[in-house]
């Protein structure tokens, strides 16, 4: 002990430490705590002690004292919360009011999208929404026309498969204007209706295809629980440079902890990462 004393001594005299953080408590037993905490005495370090519980923010987290042994209590997720009357009158009075701010922007981009390739204005595919349930998404068409049916070729080109997240490093397929809607978001504009018409929210899951809900285990189901998103915690966070395993925790983080504060935060991010058109192709 003295020795293990001796080494934690000089270890925060050379890194000048302010912290103890202690990610093994189990490790160091009841006594083995107890005595790190007598070490920190009038040191003016602080020691703080892990709870390892993965993916859960601290508001969830709440001490109790039992019979003077001090207890964690878990709140249940928070996924509920998001398919409330709130979260869904601020998700259509957001939509509405961003459409009125945004119309200028749908009337330059229409013809601009009509009149440089050969297609509709607008692409339209099925997506899997809440509790299972499919609708249209809709967005501006940012690529040629039967672009879809030469996905799984250009995907295996570059080594990948439809079983992971189907990006393209290099898409041939966009054209010139969609290659600029694309880089700062303006393609997912028109997905305002679907919020409206409340089959996505303003923030939440990545929305996903049939094959993707295929492959689900009852982790990513946890997905399907509330409405996907126009934006969430992957769009932050890296958006096509996420692997498919990092976009599935960031969705599951996000609904088993969801609050309005988050999703106003989400947003502000959003908007800094679309003029800053990180992660974007």
């Amino acid at each position: 002990m003295l020795t293990a004393a001796a080494s934690l001594s000089d270890a925060l005299t050379i890194t000048n430490a302010q912290a103890v953080l202690v990610t093994d408590t189990d490790h160091l037993g009841a006594t083995g705590l107890r005595e790190l905490t007598w070490q920190l005495d009038g040191t003016g370090i602080e020691l703080m002690l892990s709870p390892n519980v993965p993916d859960v923010v601290g508001s969830r987290l709440h001490l109790h004292d039992l019979s003077g042994m001090p207890m964690l209590h878990l709140d249940e997720p928070q996924y509920a919360g998001a398919g409330r009357y709130t979260k869904s009158l601020f998700d259509r009075v957001g939509a509405a009011a961003l459409l009125v701010m945004l119309f200028p922007l749908i009337l330059a981009t229409a013809p601009a999208v009509k009149f440089t390739s050969a297609g509709p204005v607008f692409y339209s595919r099925d997506r899997v929404g809440r509790d299972g349930r499919h609708f249209s998404m809709i967005k501006f068409r940012s690529m040629r026309e039967d672009a879809d049916a030469e996905l799984e070729i250009l995907l295996m080109a570059e080594g990948k498969s439809l079983s992971e997240l189907p990006k393209l490093m290099m898409d041939p397929r966009i054209t010139r204007v969609g290659a600029f809607i694309r880089r700062f978001s303006i393609d997912e504009v028109p997905q305002l209706f679907n919020v409206l018409k409340g089959d996505m929210s303003l923030v939440g899951p990545r929305p996903q295809r049939d094959f993707e809900v295929e492959q689900y285990d009852h982790v990513a189901s946890r997905r399907l629980t509330v409405r996907p998103g126009m934006t969430g915690l992957w769009q932050v966070s890296g958006r096509s440079d996420l692997t498919y395993d990092e976009a599935i925790r960031l969705d599951v983080h996000y609904v088993e902890n969801w609050s309005m504060t988050s999703d106003l935060i989400i947003l502000w991010k959003t908007f800094r990462a679309v003029v800053a058109s990180d992660g974007a192709y």
